[in-house]
């Protein structure tokens, strides 16, 4: 869905090892009927958190049936953990089951309504699935709550789905305000860059990549699109100064290989 599916992320704790460990059953024996239910409820959320993140972690090493075992645990553990949810909902998206999945999210919105995180996963497969003004809305809406701590990834990621929609002038506007927030946010900058380029307004192109290295650090994709600028421009000069920098900065990345390869066949 994103240029790189950096684009389209949400954050997850992390599994709480130390929490488990912690807890024992003679612990749990000598407490009162008060507290034993109390501490009962907790290793079994922990337990929720702890099979939850297992199954995100096989779910991203493509074993569907262990990442199922894993979630279908985590949800009888902890029925209301929004967590366990949203990652059944990216399950049964993988699985090929897109209803199953939007119910998925919709129960986890339901139950961590102001989670940003939450809403932002589900504008991820929203967008995946080719729901662009769902999707839209949602990120915009993600951007715009307080306790969303990155906005500018949010309206990067808007303008992403907007541009694989085809949404060419609508994806500007919200590349442009992700780096009125951030202006340093090199995955905007990049993906303005490259949209100018590709609609062929080279001069708006040439300025984002250069307002952008002239400030602050470089990066190889905005190296390796300034040098394709440059070249559609016929400035030779400054296609062989993004082209040196590329290959001395970062001589193993993959857009100093495609450095190469647009050098050896030019046309």
């Amino acid at each position: 869905m994103s240029a790189r599916k950096a684009g389209f992320t949400g954050r997850k704790r992390a599994a709480r090892m130390a929490a488990l460990i912690g807890l024992t059953l003679g612990t749990a024996m000598g407490l009162s009927a008060c507290g034993g239910q109390q501490s009962l409820a907790k290793n079994r959320s922990n337990a929720s958190d702890y099979n939850t993140q297992l199954g995100i972690a096989y779910l991203r090493q493509g074993d569907i049936p262990l990442a199922k075992e894993k979630l279908d645990r985590a949800l009888k553990e902890n029925p209301d953990n929004p967590e366990v949810h949203g990652a059944r909902a990216m399950l049964f998206d993988r699985m090929g089951e897109p209803a199953q999945a939007d119910h998925e999210f919709k129960i986890a919105l339901s139950l961590a309504p102001n989670d940003p995180d939450v809403s932002n996963n589900y504008a991820v497969y929203l967008c995946q699935v080719g729901r662009t003004d769902d999707g839209v809305r949602r990120f915009e809406e993600v951007a715009r709550n307080a306790l969303y701590r990155t906005p500018w990834v949010a309206y990067t990621n808007a303008g992403v789905c907007l541009r694989t929609a085809k949404r060419n002038a609508q994806a500007v506007k919200d590349f442009q305000q992700a780096l009125a927030i951030r202006p340093n946010f090199a995955e905007a900058a990049f993906q303005l860059g490259d949209l100018e380029f590709q609609d062929g307004h080279l001069t708006e192109a040439r300025k984002t990549v250069d307002t952008y290295l002239g400030a602050f650090e470089e990066t190889p994709d905005l190296l390796l699109l300034g040098v394709r600028i440059a070249k559609a421009q016929s400035d030779r000069v400054s296609v062989a100064l993004y082209a040196r920098k590329l290959r001395l900065d970062f001589p193993s990345s993959t857009q100093a290989k495609a450095l190469a390869e647009l050098e050896h066949n030019p046309g």
